[in-house]
């Protein structure tokens, strides 16, 4: 009898062209050496630095104040309500104390004693009067006599510290609600950075808007390149800062920020992209750092937003699709298509060799003078010779004829 015998199924993976097999591998490294690129700044603004090593730590208690605001809100709620309890803690204590030491707890159901506070018969009511007179409840239950100095002493000393301590821990909360952190949130950037031509100028461009009503009083916006580089010393600098123009010297960088702007930096020979081309981009481990900052308009408070760009976030040849349009009496935003770019017409070559090649397009434009005398048959420097000499004899002939005129005149006036 026969039997069927299951034969295992070999699965074979389709052999791929020898163009893609060797353009694999250098799609994998470049998608690797995107994976390792190290942001300088995140994409959301916050920067990517810890600080280590720092030994210096009694730096941060001298500026107590600001130390507080910049905690954490868990940290920041739970030294709020420390501060609070052991104050009242503390001089829970010591009104105990007083009363201890000068024997109002022995004498509790004694009605010819004059206590020092009335009512007090134990440390949770003096915790409980600390509370009432730090907080200025007063219940009217347990009350200071005029009989005890100490108290009143002690008294005038928790109503200082109290009010000190008030004025301290409610500023601090009021700073760190009000900071304009979240501001920044309703700042937007593009997810890329595009280069292409604009007035017949190579440009690198990012688009920045505000999705509040309320706008950015004297908005500004600055940028940077960090990118590492070795000096002619041979001195290696790591994130090197190279600002980029956006404007300072023509006042473009000041934004009237009601609708979203298009932040343009023309790569001319000032810029640190005038040897960078498209190939040359792809390579390149850069960073380019944009800093948008105003005053809040409800608050008058100071305002930053950041963001950043990679090499692979720059694209070569585009330009961003519109968002504004008009409608019945008004502009309207199209925030939906604000990311959105498409490719345009753009030469792939750096700035500078767009402009030698710009130079060499208009040098027969000043050779045509030449060309044209040496289609005459006339030498360059006869040419100029003949044009010296015609206008010499023309300079003589004029003063020959004024001089002429002058004497005709001084005959006919001797006549007279």
């Amino acid at each position: 009898m026969e039997q069927d015998v299951e034969s295992p199924a070999i699965i074979r993976k389709p052999k791929l062209p020898k163009q893609v097999r060797e353009d694999l591998p250098k799609q994998l490294a470049e998608m690797d050496r995107a994976r390792r690129i190290q942001r300088y700044v995140q994409k959301d603004g916050k920067c990517n630095v810890h600080h280590g090593n720092v030994r210096e730590t009694y730096r941060y208690l001298t500026d107590i104040f600001t130390t507080l605001v910049d905690l954490k809100w868990r940290f920041n709620l739970f030294i709020f309500v420390l501060v609070y309890t052991v104050t009242w803690l503390f001089f829970g204590f010591m009104w105990w104390l007083i009363a201890y030491l000068r024997g109002d707890l022995d004498h509790i159901a004694d009605n010819q004693w004059t206590p020092c506070v009335n009512n007090l018969n134990g440390f949770v009511s003096a915790f409980l009067f600390s509370i009432e007179t730090e907080t200025t409840i007063g219940y009217g239950y347990r009350v200071i006599t005029d009989k005890c100095p100490e108290g009143i002493v002690l008294l005038l000393v928790q109503s200082v510290l109290g009010s000190i301590v008030n004025a301290f821990m409610v500023g601090c909360m009021f700073v760190k609600i009000s900071q304009p952190k979240k501001r920044a949130e309703t700042l937007v950037f593009s997810t890329n950075a595009v280069i292409s031509m604009r007035d017949g100028r190579l440009c690198l461009m990012f688009r920045v808007g505000d999705l509040r009503n309320s706008h950015i009083v004297e908005a500004s916006i600055r940028a940077k390149l960090i990118k590492s580089k070795q000096t002619k010393e041979g001195e290696f600098i790591p994130l090197n800062q190279t600002d980029i123009n956006v404007g300072y010297n023509t006042g473009d960088d000041r934004l009237f920020l009601v609708s979203p702007l298009i932040i343009c930096h023309e790569i001319n020979q000032n810029s640190p992209f005038w040897d960078i081309s498209q190939a040359h981009l792809a390579k390149e481990e850069l960073e380019i750092v944009v800093i948008l900052e105003g005053m809040v308009e409800a608050t008058g408070m100071t305002c930053q937003a950041r963001s950043s760009y990679v090499g692979s976030e720059i694209k070569w040849g585009y330009r961003f699709t519109p968002v504004l349009t008009l409608e019945d009496g008004f502009y309207e935003v199209d925030y939906n298509s604000f990311h959105d770019i498409y490719e345009t017409n753009t030469p792939t070559c750096s700035a500078k060799e767009l402009a030698d090649m710009a130079n060499r397009t208009r040098l027969p434009l000043t050779w045509s003078l030449a060309s044209k005398l040496s289609q005459q048959g006339l030498p360059e420097s006869e040419q100029e010779g003949q044009e010296t000499k015609t206008s010499l004899d023309a300079q003589s002939k004029s003063q020959q004829t004024e001089r002429n005129g002058d004497i005709a005149n001084i005959e006919s006036e001797s006549k007279v």
